[in-house]
């Protein structure tokens, strides 16, 4: 474990100084939420303890033996018409580990070809895939790892490039005090073969949160920090195409030390009532400061959703407020073959 432990903030170190923030690397589409109920959170949790196996994919060391032969399907009616979605199945061995074999893709839909002059040529299409294996294994009654490698195919038109990321995370569980504790260091790799001529970087990402449920109440709490091989997540937009035009700040202020921490953390709340029916909140809020309208703020960063089982399957619904002009709609389904 100490090994494993070393090996992790070795490779932190190393990605310290190439961090990327959004829009400054390639393979984007693997930040994506794709389960209902961490999207309803927020977007984003490395910590919380659970037989969902969509927990998995934010954290590989999440995946236990009580997700064996559990089978999960998501669905995200993205905005301007793009879909995207996860399936994943998990099985337990005894003695060796638990496996995971899942698919995440992205269809960005089809596009009108035109050359410089407007003439239309065809249809373009473009997606995106990811396949991740994931295994993890309990390394302690309190401690698990987990590792998950994810091949990577992207097809923009005639463009086409081939990738190859690694997930490692690490999970302690303090089960008789409900407090739980997560590190993950995400999409660790590079593109094997690019675009076109230039070689871009993935979009690399260390994530640390907590959870903890209240012994006497139906509430669990998370807290989970982002995007920590970057401090600062401020940025000024330019103009490029009036040069010399003036650029702009994605705030008024300037951002003081309390909102670019904040920039960093994602609040989630659950609601559990009963073991078949959860109500979940979220609040993002470094997508509220770069998404939400000066003029009227709305509930962007804000997400909210539910879920409930009906016979052997569970449902579950998120939604995440972007902007004024859209949220996203995440739909899971979940159920475990052995029930059968």
């Amino acid at each position: 474990m100490r090994r494993l432990l070393y090996t992790m903030l070795l490779l932190v170190v190393v990605h310290f100084a190439s961090a990327q923030r959004g829009g400054e690397s390639t393979y984007d589409f693997l930040n994506l939420t794709n389960s209902a109920r961490v999207a309803a959170l927020g977007g984003t949790n490395v910590s919380m303890v659970n037989n969902d196996l969509n927990l998995a994919y934010h954290n590989p060391s999440l995946l236990n033996d009580t997700m064996s032969n559990s089978l999960v399907l998501n669905y995200v009616p993205y905005m301007a018409d793009i879909n995207y979605g996860y399936v994943a199945y998990a099985h337990h061995f005894e003695n060796v580990g638990t496996f995971s074999l899942g698919v995440h893709n992205i269809n960005y839909g089809d596009f009108s070809r035109t050359n410089d002059i407007g003439e239309y040529m065809g249809i373009a299409s473009a997606a995106e895939y990811a396949f991740n294996l994931t295994y993890a294994r309990q390394l302690s009654p309190r401690i698990s790892m987990g590792m998950s490698i994810k091949p990577i195919y992207s097809k923009l038109d005639v463009y086409t490039s081939f990738g190859l990321a690694t997930d490692f995370g690490f999970h302690y569980n303090k089960s008789e005090s409900l407090f739980s504790l997560g590190i993950v260091l995400k999409n660790m790799g590079s593109q094997i073969s690019s675009y076109h001529d230039t070689q871009e970087k993935l979009p690399a990402d260390l994530q640390i949160g907590i959870t903890k449920k209240l012994a006497h109440a139906p509430f669990r709490f998370s807290l989970t920090a982002q995007h920590l091989l970057d401090w600062d997540l401020t940025y000024t937009a330019v103009d490029k195409e009036n040069e010399g035009g003036s650029g702009f700040e994605d705030t008024t202020d300037s951002p003081g030390f309390g909102d670019k921490l904040m920039r960093h953390m994602v609040v989630g709340v659950e609601f559990l009532p009963s073991k078949n029916f959860h109500v979940d909140f979220g609040y993002n809020h470094r997508r509220r400061k770069e998404l939400a309208y000066t003029e009227r703020m709305s509930t962007a960063g804000f997400s909210w959703g539910f879920g409930f089982r009906v016979y052997k399957f569970l449902f579950s619904y998120g939604s995440a407020r972007y902007h004024l002009g859209g949220s996203s709609n995440h739909f899971s389904i979940s159920t475990n073959l052995s029930n059968f």
